[in-house]
Parts: structure tokens; sequence; C-alpha cells
């Protein structure tokens, strides 16, 4: 379950490559594209660009290099030619990279377009409540602090954690031990170790918890149509803390490490 000082600097190469792929999708009009679009521009930059792997193609049959999660969509949306961003959307780019045998997995919600402020506002809270976990990651604490600082950020702001998906170990494998829930006690579940990698990936909803898949199997909804938003980041288990393994160029004055 734990990783090797070794280990953790072979994904700390991965997560900083897949930091690079937010920064140009930062740097890219996502307005009028379509999600197929966004996908293969995605895969060209990590092959082409950072002669790495896109981890998600193939993996448990899936075709495609990220998940494009637009307003209602929680998690697992996929690409597609006629599905084309428009002015106010909000939409989560998950994507993973593995390069050299590791594996790093992050994602972030984009405003596209002019966005009503309340989905602004869903946005933001959704990203503190990530760091908020980040930030409860230490040795000695325990899960269920780190899903306890998620959930109480997501509930004050008057929003609900999706409870069907979790956050998960990674390292050569996208999926390893343990699950990481975005909701808990304080003082209850695994207790953290130094060298343990994991990601933290709060989905926060402006309605109700409850989510239902669509039909291709694989797009997850918000059950009342509420909008929904997520953040990602692997993170690395340190002697005094947390380090960010996917953190990005405009992240670096975040009080983790």
């Amino acid at each position: 379950m734990t990783k090797s000082p070794h280990e953790i600097a072979l994904m700390a190469q991965s997560g900083k490559l897949l930091a690079q792929v937010f920064e140009m999708l930062d740097r890219t009009q996502l307005l009028g594209k379509s999600t197929l679009e966004i996908d293969m521009l995605v895969e060209r930059f990590i092959v082409d660009e950072l002669k790495a792997r896109p981890a998600s193609k193939g993996q448990y049959g899936y075709g495609f290099v990220l998940n494009c999660s637009i307003n209602q969509v929680v998690c697992h949306g996929v690409p597609s030619a006629s599905e084309v961003l428009k002015d106010g959307d909000i939409v989560n780019l998950d994507i993973t990279l593995e390069k050299n045998g590791y594996i790093a997995d992050s994602s972030k919600t984009y405003l596209v377009g002019n966005v009503h402020p309340a989905a602004k506002r869903l946005v933001q809270v959704t990203y503190e409540a990530l760091w908020k976990g980040i930030e409860a990651v230490r040795p000695g604490a325990r899960l269920g602090d780190v899903g306890f600082a998620i959930e109480r950020h997501a509930k004050k702001n008057g929003y609900s954690v999706v409870r069907d998906y979790c956050g998960h170990g990674i390292g050569r494998q996208m999926h390893e031990e343990p699950e990481v829930r975005h909701y808990g006690k304080p003082g209850t579940g695994l207790t953290l170790k130094e060298g343990m990698v994991f990601t933290i990936e709060p989905m926060i909803n402006r309605g109700r918890h409850g989510v239902e898949t669509l039909e291709d199997g694989w797009t997850v909804v918000t059950a009342d149509g509420s909008l929904s938003a997520q953040f990602e980041h692997t993170v690395a288990v340190t002697s005094s803390g947390v380090s960010v393994l996917t953190r990005r160029a405009d992240e670096k004055r975040r009080k983790a490490a």
C-alpha cells in the first residue's frame, strides 16, 4: 500500500507532466469545442509533446483519454463529436497519465464563457473542499478526518457530497487500496502513514447527493438534475504532512506542501 521514496519520485514526475496538460487546457479556448475535440487534443499533447501514455484509454474497455462531465454530469462523461461546449457551461475534465510505469490522476472543473454566479460559487466551493481534504492529510491522521473536512465545507455552503464514488490509492495501477471517501467522522477509518499515495476527488452537488448512471453504462448524472462540480489531485503522505503530486503552477501558494 505504501510507496518507496523512489516510487514517489517517479509518481511526482508523472504528476508534473499531468499538471502541464491542465496548464495547456488553461490556455485553450474551450467554448465551441466538442468534447471529442478536447479528448483528441489532450491525447496528442500527452503522446507527442510529453512522450507519456494516457492511462485511461483502454482501461476497463474505455475508449478515450479523459472524461468530460458537463453541468449535471457528476463523473465519467464520455467524449462525443456532437456534444459541444456552450456559453455558461461548467465542465470537469478528468485525466490520467502514465510515465515510467506510474500513474497520476487529476481533474479540474472549467468555466466556459459567461457562467452564472451560482454555478461559479459551486465550482469555487468544490475546489475549496478539495483543499480542505488535502490539508487534513498527515501521518497519524485518519481517512475519516479527510472526508469530514470535505463534507463539513460543502454542507456549510449548502451543498451535498456524492457518496457513490470516492478517491483511491494509485501507483502502477490506476485504482489501488484504499478507498478515500469524501465524507466521514473524525478519528475513524484507516490511519495514514508516510508513503501512502492516493487521490482526493470530491464531487459536490448543488442539490441532493443522489446520482444515476445513464444507458451508456458510463455517464453518471445527478438524480435531481442539479449542477455538479469536481476537482481532483494525487497526493502522497510525507513525514511531516502531504505532497500534492499533481499540483499546477497556479497552485504554488496553497498551504499544503
